[in-house]
C-alpha cells in the first residue's frame, strides 16, 4: 500500500503506540481520556505571510469590488441595522428580528435570532482576510475601524458576544453563544497575526477565558438542549477553531483540553448530529444531518483526537472520513441540500451548499496540517479548484447557494424542479437573502483560507502544499526568506520557485500531488512518494523549475458514471444557457440570475473513446453519444470552474 492510501487512523494509532506505555493499554477504554497529546506534523505561518498573485489575487480583488466588499450595502437590515454584538445584543424582550430567510412568523424566529451574528461574523472574517491579502488601503481602513468598534463592545469581565447579561450562558435549548463567538474571533485572530496588535490578542484571550469560566471544563454542559434539532448550538462546536488558533499563538495547553471537552460534551448530548462519537463508531450509519454542521465538525473531532491521543477517537475519525467519501461528488463537493439525508453523492440529483464547500475544505486543510498526509491536500485542492470555482459565476459577482455537478438548470429548484415553491437556492445571487445570507459570506472566506494553507512549516523546512501564484515572506532559523511561486496553475502545471534566502539553511519541500504522473526538476532533488525535497544553503536568488506531468484521465464516480480530469482539474461539457434577471438591487450592477438551457442534450460515454486537446488552451474534445439521436458526436470539455450550466458525468452507453 502506498503512503497516499494509508488511512488516518493508521497514522494516529502508530503515533499513539509510540507515545503511551504498556500499562495504559490495560486501563478501561475511555474515548475522551487524555493519553498524550499528539503534536501537529506541520505549522501554520502567521496570516498574511503568504500573499496571492495572478488569478488568486484577481479573484480576491473581484470579490472586494463585488459581493464581499458590498454585502453590508446589499443586505443592510442584517448588517448595518443590527448591531448584534453591541447595542442590539439579544435580550428576553426581543421576539423577532429581520433575518434574511424565508419562513413564517413565530417561535422559529426566536430560535434563530443568532443568525445575523453568523452573517456578520463570517462576512467580516472573509473581508478582513481579503483586505490583508490584497493590501487594499480602502478596505484595510474599514477593517481597522471595525476591529476598534468590536473591541469597544467587550464587557469588563471579558465577554464578547450577542447576549445581554440576563441570557448569556443560561440556555437549555437552541442558542448562538459559542457560534457567534467562533465567527467573530476567527477574524480577530487573523487581524492579530497580521497586525501584531497586543490589544486584539488580549481581547480574544479574555473572551475565551470568559467562556471557560462560565462553561467550566467537565463541570458544565454547553451543548445541552431539551430538543435534539439545533442550529447555532451545534454550529458552536466550531469554537474549537478559535481554541486551536489561539493555542498556536500563545501555547496555552488548557485550550486544547477545552477543545476535547467541547467535543465530549457535544457527543454526550441528545442531538441530531452526525459527528457525535457513538454514531461515528457505526461505520455503516450514513450521514443524515445538515451538511455544513457535519463537514465543519470533522475538524472539531480532529482537534479532540490530537488533544487526547485517543485511539478510539482515531477510529471514529477513520469512519467519519469513509462516510464523507460516500457523500462526495466528482468535483469534490460534499452533498447536503441542505440535509445530507442518508443518501450518497449523485451528480444530477444531489446538490452541495457553498457553506459546506468552505467548511469541508477548511477541515481537510486542518487534517493535512495535523497529519502531513498528502491525500488531505489533494482533496482540498480538488474541492477548491473545481466544486468551489464551479459554484461561482465565472463573470458576475454572485454565487450559487446550491449547485450540482451536472447542472442543467439554475432556476431555483434542483435541475428545473418546481415542486417546492420555496426552493430558491439553485440560482446565482450576490446575497441569497430569500434563503439565508450564509453562503455568500463563506464564498468570501474560502479563497483566503486556501491561500493561508499554500505554505506550511515543518521543523526547518518550508513546505509548498497547495499550488498557485503567490509570494511567501517569512523567517526560518532566524533568517529572512522569500519564495515567489510563478505559475498559471492549475491551467498549467509548471511552477517556478524563486527563492531569496540570505545565507539561510533550510529544506524546501514541495508536495507531489496524486494526479502527477511524473515530475521533472531542473536541479538535484530527492523525490519520495509524497515530496520533492531540496536541502541546501540558499544564497542570493535561486530559481527551481518543477513540471508536474499530467494526463487526460477517465474516472468513475460513486454511481459508476464516467468523468474526465486533467491534472487537478475536473472537466465538464458546458451547456449554452439563457439568462434571466429575477431580482435587482438598489446598488447598481448586482442582480439575481437564473439560467435555463437553450437546447438540453444529455450525453453518454462509450468506454475507450479517447479525449484529445484542442487548439484552444484548456479545452478538450471527446466523442460522446447524443441521448436524443443515439449518434456519436464530438463534444467539447473545459474546466468545471469556467461553466454555469454543464454536464460533468456521463453514463455508460453500453448499459
Amino acid at each position: 500500500m502506498s503512503d497516499k492510501n494509508i488511512h488516518f487512523r493508521s497514522i494516529i494509532v502508530w503515533i499513539f503506540s509510540c507515545l503511551i506505555t504498556p500499562s495504559m493499554h490495560a486501563q478501561t477504554a475511555d474515548p475522551f481520556r487524555i493519553h498524550q497529546r499528539i503534536p501537529e506534523k506541520m505549522q501554520l505561518l502567521p496570516f498574511g505571510s503568504i500573499r496571492p498573485e495572478g488569478w488568486l489575487k484577481a479573484q480576491l480583488q473581484q470579490d472586494l469590488n463585488g459581493f464581499l466588499g458590498h454585502l453590508d450595502s446589499l443586505a443592510p437590515d442584517l448588517i448595518l441595522k443590527d448591531d448584534i454584538y453591541g447595542k442590539d445584543r439579544l435580550t428576553r424582550k426581543v421576539k423577532s428580528k429581520e433575518l434574511g430567510a424565508l419562513g413564517e412568523g413565530g417561535d422559529w424566529q426566536v430560535q434563530f435570532l443568532w443568525w445575523n451574528s453568523e452573517t456578520q461574523g463570517n462576512w467580516w472574517d472573509g473581508y478582513i482576510r481579503s483586505a490583508i491579502l490584497t493590501q487594499d488601503p480602502y478596505h484595510l481602513k474599514r477593517v481597522k475601524t471595525h476591529i476598534d468598534r468590536i473591541l469597544a463592545t467587550q464587557d469588563a469581565d471579558g465577554y464578547l458576544g450577542i447576549y445581554d447579561k440576563e441570557l448569556r450562558y443560561k440556555f437549555d435549548n437552541e442558542n448562538g453563544e459559542l457560534w457567534s463567538k467562533a465567527t467573530l474571533l476567527r477574524g480577530l485572530l487573523a487581524w492579530y497575526e497580521y497586525s501584531r496588535d497586543p490589544a486584539v490578542l488580549k481581547a480574544v484571550e479574555r473572551a475565551v477565558k470568559n467562556v471557560m469560566d462560565n462553561y467550566p471544563i467537565n463541570r458544565s454542559h454547553p451543548f445541552y438542549s431539551i430538543k435534539p434539532n439545533v442550529g447555532g448550538l451545534s454550529h458552536g462546536l466550531a469554537f474549537t477553531d478559535v481554541l486551536e488558533s489561539l493555542y498556536r499563538i500563545n501555547g496555552n495547553k488548557s485550550l486544547l483540553e477545552y477543545a476535547l471537552f467541547c467535543y465530549k460534551d457535544f457527543s454526550n448530548q441528545t442531538l441530531n448530529e452526525d459527528a457525535q462519537y457513538s454514531k461515528l463508531l457505526q461505520k455503516d450509519l450514513p450521514l443524515k444531518g445538515h451538511g455544513v454542521h457535519t463537514y465543519e465538525h470533522l475538524r472539531s473531532l480532529a482537534a479532540a483526537c490530537y488533544a487526547s491521543g485517543s485511539p478510539e477517537l482515531a477510529k471514529a475519525m477513520d469512519n467519519f472520513l469513509y462516510k464523507i467519501s460516500q457523500t462526495t461528488t466528482a468535483t469534490g463537493g460534499p452533498v447536503g441540500d441542505e440535509w445530507i439525508g442518508g443518501g450518497k453523492a449523485d451528480a444530477t440529483n444531489r446538490g452541495y451548499e457553498y457553506c459546506s464547500l468552505h467548511e469541508l475544505m477548511h477541515s481537510y486543510t486542518e487534517l493535512y496540517l495535523k497529519s502531513g498526509q498528502n491525500s488531505f491536500a489533494d482533496k482540498a485542492e480538488r474541492l477548491f479548484l473545481n466544486a468551489a470555482q464551479g459554484a461561482r459565476h465565472p463573470e458576475k459577482s454572485c454565487i450559487a447557494y446550491l449547485k450540482t455537478d451536472n447542472s442543467y438548470f439554475m432556476t431555483g429548484g434542483l435541475n428545473g424542479d418546481t415542486s417546492v415553491k420555496t426552493q430558491t437556492r439553485y440560482k446565482y445571487s450576490p446575497v441569497h437573502q430569500d434563503a439565508a445570507v450564509c453562503c455568500v459570506p463563506n464564498a468570501g472566506r474560502i479563497t483566503p483560507y486556501y491561500i493561508q494553507n499554500m505554505w506550511l512549516k515543518e521543523k526547518d523546512a518550508l513546505v509548498a502544499t497547495l499550488f498557485g501564484p503567490n509570494e511567501l515572506k517569512t523567517t526560518i532559523n532566524g533568517k529572512p526568506v522569500s519564495i515567489r511561486e510563478e505559475t498559471s496553475f492549475p491551467n498549467n502545471q509548471t511552477i517556478r520557485f524563486i527563492v531569496n534566502g540570505a545565507d539561510a539553511n533550510f529544506t524546501l519541500k514541495i508536495r507531489k500531488p496524486a494526479w502527477a504522473k511524473a515530475v521533472t526538476v531542473d536541479q538535484p532533488a530527492v523525490q519520495t512518494d509524497d515530496f520533492i525535497i531540496i536541502r541546501k544553503k540558499w544564497k542570493g536568488q535561486q530559481v527551481i523549475t518543477i513540471e508536474f506531468k499530467s494526463e487526460l484521465e477517465t474516472e468513475k464516480d460513486l454511481n459508476g458514471e464516467y468523468f474526465f480530469t486533467y491534472g487537478p482539474l475536473v472537466l465538464a461539457h458546458p451547456l449554452a444557457g439563457i439568462s434571466k434577471q429575477t431580482k435587482t438591487f438598489p446598488l447598481p450592477g448586482y442582480a439575481d440570475l437564473a439560467y435555463q438551457p437553450e437546447n438540453l442534450v444529455i450525453y453518454r460515454y462509450q468506454p475507450g473513446q479517447p479525449v484529445q486537446s484542442t487548439t484552444q488552451p484548456g479545452q478538450f474534445t471527446v466523442t460522446l453519444v447524443n441521448s436524443k439521436t443515439g449518434q456519436p458526436e464530438p463534444v467539447t470539455l473545459e474546466p468545471v470552474g469556467k461553466t454555469i450550466l454543464r454536464q460533468v458525468t456521463f453514463k455508460d452507453q453500453e448499459k
